[in-house]
C-alpha cells in the first residue's frame, strides 16, 4: 500500500511539472539557412501583434518563406535617420497573400512599453494599421522606431512585439550577408518558424 501511495505521489509531482509552462512568454524558433533564431513573443504586452504572429506561425505562413531586406548605415541615404535591421517574411515568396492580408492594428511603443534595442521583433508597415505579415529583427538599439522616433514620418514608430533570445549570432551573420540596394543577395531561407 506504502508502495502505492509513493507511485501515486510521483505520478501527481509528474503531472504538474508537465503542467507548467517552460516559459513565461510563448518561444518560437525562426529555422533559417545559416541556422536557428529563437523568440519570446510578448502577447500581453502587444496582444494585437503578437496573437496575429502567432496565428501566422500556427498555421505554417512562414515556411519556406526568407529573411530579404537589410538596412545597414552604408545602404540608405545620406540625410536619412540610420537604422540597422533584417526584414524577412512572404514578401517575396508569395507577395499576393502578402498584399491579400488585412492590416494588424497599430499598437505603438508607448502603449506596449517594448522599445526597439538589440533583437527585438517588429513589423514592418507603410501607414499605422497596415502590417501584415512582414517582420524585422533589430540589430542593435534603433530609437527611431518607437514612438515619436524619426525613423517614420507620421512618428508612431512600429509595433515591437518579441525579442530574440537566442542566436543574435545568426542574426548578425544575416545581416552581414551581400546586399544590393537593401536586398540580401541572395535572400537568406526561413525554412519554418514554430512554437517551441
Amino acid at each position: 500500500m506504502q508502495r502505492l501511495y509513493y507511485l501515486l505521489a510521483l505520478i501527481a509531482v509528474l503531472l504538474v511539472a508537465c503542467s507548467t509552462p517552460k516559459y513565461k512568454y510563448p518561444h518560437v524558433v525562426i529555422s533559417t539557412g545559416f541556422g536557428d533564431i529563437e523568440a519570446e513573443i510578448y502577447t500581453d504586452k502587444a496582444p494585437k501583434t503578437a496573437t496575429t504572429f502567432l496565428h501566422y506561425v500556427d498555421s505554417g505562413l512562414y515556411n519556406r518563406s526568407n529573411f530579404y531586406r537589410v538596412l545597414n548605415v552604408d545602404n540608405q541615404p545620406s540625410n536619412a535617420a540610420k537604422a540597422k535591421l533584417i526584414q524577412g517574411g512572404i514578401w517575396k515568396t508569395n507577395p499576393a497573400k502578402a498584399i491579400a492580408m488585412q492590416g494588424i492594428p497599430h499598437e505603438t511603443t508607448k502603449q506596449t512599453g517594448i522599445s526597439h534595442t538589440d533583437g527585438v521583433l517588429s513589423m514592418a508597415r507603410q501607414a499605422p494599421g497596415t502590417a501584415t505579415t512582414e517582420f524585422f529583427i533589430c540589430v542593435g538599439n534603433q530609437p527611431g522606431f518607437d514612438y515619436g522616433g524619426e525613423n517614420n514620418p507620421d512618428r508612431q514608430g512600429y509595433a515591437a512585439f518579441g525579442k530574440v533570445v537566442k542566436g543574435m549570432n545568426i542574426v548578425r551573420k544575416i545581416y552581414d550577408q551581400p546586399e544590393q540596394d537593401q536586398s540580401l543577395l541572395p535572400p537568406v531561407a526561413i525554412i519554418s518558424i514554430r512554437r517551441l
